[in-house]
């Protein structure tokens, strides 16, 4: 039987993942296809006769990626945990009600239009992505709404519908468009960390702590939907209101997360399962935990993806779904054996 979780108890179990967390991007910032040293590193910039090349490499190129893994893993799985708890779905993920769809399409969309302008140092393509991706939740919302109160099932169902269209649409574009522009939207699509600028990061990093803390201000909140929305709403809960703001959190959130990196599967959907294996289902503790574990995971993944066959680079969301996808059917699995589809 778990213990209470006491604020004491959070705060270091929080803080012992994220000591890990930091010990990790350290270690994962000095790999790479070019060797570099820690001393040398330390040694700093250099002269403007004589640069050091470990601290422009470690300082210019590892450190900003490594930390934009970070940001996009902490937002996939704070997503995941939410949606899986609003939507009841152990296998719901921050794709699942076609993001992915929206932001490809927007995507795409923006490489067709041949824009080069940018705004705050993003490219057209992760604006339109994040504009797509946050359109296409509150189209399905919209739908979602049309039985007039929110259902589980009519999300789900909208999601499924609006992802298979805009699929359909993207394919349409895909087959219209030139080589060049195709291979760009495609590379896109399977998830790519790029170096970013420092304040690129800073604000994608300020949106998603925002977003964080915003969901763990109502964790209590959803922790009672939990039990289901009628337990819910005897408990004292207002579920509409809990319900469309944790949504539109995790909407944006999950849209900000995609404009950085494109679209990375199954981070969403094994981190949060983890988590809670570990350390129970309790949303205060399942939340800022989900954030660190999901950005160490995506930390360690991004690092595989450019190590593993160096000099060239995988894109991280393959590696994310080589180990996401034997994950996912052992939960479907299981989760089957509980549910009577007959019924």
């Amino acid at each position: 039987m778990r213990q209470l979780l006491t604020p004491k108890k959070l705060i270091v179990r929080t803080l012992a993942a994220t000591i890990l967390l930091l010990i990790i991007v350290l270690m994962c910032s000095l790999i790479g296809a070019e060797k570099i040293s820690l001393r040398a590193v330390l040694g700093g910039a250099g002269t403007a006769e004589q640069v050091n090349p470990d601290y422009e490499i470690f300082m210019h190129f590892r450190v900003p990626r490594v930390i934009l893994a970070a940001i996009v893993g902490a937002a996939l799985a704070c997503s995941g945990v939410v949606l899986q708890g609003l939507l009841r779905n152990p296998l719901a993920d921050p794709y699942i009600l076609g993001i992915s769809s929206g932001a490809g399409l927007g995507a795409i969309v923006a490489v067709l239009s041949g824009f080069t302008w940018t705004l705050w140092g993003r490219s057209p393509i992760a604006v339109f992505a994040f504009v797509g991706a946050l359109g296409t939740v509150w189209l399905v919302w919209f739908i979602g709404r049309l039985t007039g109160r929110f259902h589980v099932t009519g999300l789900l169902l909208a999601g499924v519908v609006v992802n298979a269209f805009f699929s359909a649409v993207i394919m349409f574009l895909t087959s219209i468009a030139k080589s060049q522009q195709v291979h760009s939207t495609i590379f896109w699509l399977m998830g790519n960390m790029t170096e970013e600028d420092f304040l690129v990061l800073w604000i994608g990093a300020g949106c998603v702590l925002a977003g964080t803390l915003a969901l763990f201000y109502i964790s209590p909140q959803l922790n009672a939907l939990s039990f289901g929305e009628e337990d819910a709403r005897s408990m004292g809960v207002n579920t509409s209101k809990t319900q469309m703001v944790a949504f539109a959190i995790t909407a944006f959130v999950t849209a900000v997360a995609v404009s950085l990196s494109g679209l990375i599967g199954f981070v969403g959907l094994v981190v949060p399962h983890g988590v809670r294996l570990a350390a129970g289902p309790d949303h205060r503790q399942l939340l800022p935990l989900s954030a660190v574990v999901g950005a160490t995971f995506l930390v360690v993944a991004d690092t595989l993806a450019r190590t593993i066959v160096a000099p060239a680079q995988l894109p991280v969301g393959v590696v994310t779904a080589l180990v996401g996808g034997p994950f996912f059917l052992v939960l479907l699995v299981r989760y089957s054996k509980r549910v009577n589809w007959l019924r």
